[in-house]
């Protein structure tokens, strides 16, 4: 009995090892299958890289489509809202470029009220806006006034040279709401918070130029475009190369009071800040009454908005004199989303809202965007869109409704014109000094996206065996340095880039 049960206990035994050895060689064989499997490796290398411990108490939100299959290759909270920063752009530039056209221009209208008599109006010049955000030096080789010159020189080769009666901007096209919901208010006088307007002028924005004198001297500080709207006050001196440079340049909130405080070094180089103004119709209509007497016309009334008029203008009565047209939406949405100019989206909101329902308003033009929004996959119902640019801590969207947004422009008419507005990966941009001396280099077209703990990146690649791929990588909610954000999302778009099926 007992050599029996010997026997069979090292039967079991063999058999036991048997099976372990089978089991070990199937757990390998599965786990080379794995490693063969390009799309497997691609996955685990993805998670590795938002598994960083640095965001172990933030949020990522990913999702990668090929637009050649149609297949998820990686997804990561692809359906949690998100604050998306300026990747809100993306959804503001493609609802323009679906509702107005790439063709869309603005026109500013210039009307007179009275006749011409031996050069002297006899009557009012108003002046209505729609909108135009490119009444700005970008579009005329940095010369913040040159528009306005040629408009005095315009108004002049019709015979005008004095106007007796008041310059009257109408800007009732748009509310007098210039800021966004949820902006912060302590942005309130950077550019990036600029208000918006029917009638703007230069994104409703000055330039304080900083320069030193000599050691213990006040520094030279002055505005550009030089207007007698905004109060200057300076208390800027400058220094030895022993102290620090250190300066403020702050705009008293309500006001156009622009506070220069602090000190500058004397081998420093001029230094420029730009700063938001407050009223931009007044702003507009300040700086083109001075610009109009410096090239020579008399003006002998006054300047305001036609809601100031003691008299009702009626615009039908009025005579067309000028009109200004803007450069088509295809250039203006490449300023908007390669620079990410947070004017020309709250801009072209409004815009939206002023061609679809008759009025510019954020609410019109987001009533607008969402309906077109339906139409890509996209429940309206399911996302927040508090502004056009992103600025806003309010808006909130989810990974896969910015990849059904780039998918559905990827198919439309208007692609082209989309893809060619958006910065490439260490070519130019926001995106100029990123992706440098990779395979993403000069391959990604994407939109980036910061806010403070917020940080995104969706657009459009190839891999290099020439499979398109769209994505959208966004966090939340992080406290690591924002370029360690950037370093990971970049670091993704090469492995992307580099992505090879069997």
């Amino acid at each position: 009995m007992k050599h029996t049960a010997s026997k069979l206990f090292f039967l079991f035994f063999v058999s036991s090892l048997f099976l372990s050895a089978q089991q070990k060689d199937s757990l390998s064989e599965k786990k080379s299958a794995q490693n063969l499997n390009p799309l497997v490796e691609l996955r685990d290398q993805l998670d590795d890289y938002f598994n960083d411990p640095n965001f172990s108490s933030a949020t990522w939100g990913v999702l990668v489509k090929s637009l050649k299959t149609g297949e998820i290759i990686y997804k990561r909270n692809a359906d949690k809202l998100f604050i998306p920063a300026s990747n809100m752009k993306l959804f503001t530039s493609a609802a323009a470029l679906l509702l107005l056209g790439s063709d869309y221009i603005y026109e500013t209208n210039f009307y007179v009220n009275g006749g011409l008599e031996k050069g002297v109006l006899k009557g009012d010049l108003i002046i209505q806006g729609a909108g135009d955000p490119t009444i700005s030096s970008r579009f005329y080789s940095g010369n913040q006034i040159k528009i306005f010159e040629d408009w005095a020189d315009t108004l002049k080769a019709k015979g005008i040279w004095v106007i007796s009666g008041n310059i009257f901007g109408d800007d009732t096209f748009f509310d007098n709401v210039g800021g966004g919901s949820g902006w912060t208010w302590d942005y309130e006088s950077s550019w990036f918070e600029a208000p918006s307007g029917a009638l703007s002028f230069n994104d409703n924005c000055v330039e304080i130029k900083i320069e030193p004198a000599e050691v213990n001297f006040p520094a030279k500080v002055s505005v550009i475009p030089y207007t007698k709207y905004i109060s200057l006050v300076s208390k800027v001196i400058t220094v030895d190369e022993s102290v620090e440079s250190s300066l403020s340049v702050l705009r008293q909130r309500g006001t156009n009071l622009i506070s220069v405080t602090g000190n500058i070094k004397k081998d420093s180089k001029p230094i420029t800040e730009h700063v938001s103004i407050s009223d931009p119709t007044m702003f507009f209509l300040t700086v083109l009454r001075e610009v109009f007497e410096r090239k020579g016309i008399v003006i002998q009334g006054r300047i305001g908005t036609i809601k100031s008029s003691e008299k009702n203008i009626i615009p039908n009565d009025l005579t067309p004199l000028y009109t200004h047209r803007s450069v088509p939406l295809k250039i203006i949405i490449k300023e908007l989303n390669k620079n990410s100019n947070n004017f020309y989206a709250e801009q072209l909101l409004k815009t939206i809202g002023l061609e679809i329902y008759n009025y510019g308003t954020v609410e019109n033009g987001v009533k607008a965007c969402k309906e077109i929004f339906n139409t890509m996959g996209i429940n309206p119902e399911n996302m927040v869109m508090a502004d056009g640019s992103g600025l806003s801590r309010l808006d909130l969207v989810t990974p896969r409704q910015i990849i059904n947004l780039l998918s559905f422009m990827y198919k439309s008419d208007e692609f082209s014109k989309f893809y060619e507005s958006l910065p490439i990966g260490g070519i130019d941009g926001t995106l100029i000094d990123r992706m440098k001396k990779t395979a993403a280099e000069n391959n990604v077209h994407a939109k980036a996206g910061y806010n403070n703990n917020v940080s995104a990146l969706s657009g459009y690649l190839k891999t290099i065996s020439g499979e398109p791929l769209v994505f959208s990588i966004i966090v939340n909610n992080y406290l690591a340095p924002f370029t360690l954000a950037n370093y990971i999302q970049d670091n993704v778009c090469n492995r992307l880039v580099n992505f090879i099926r069997n």
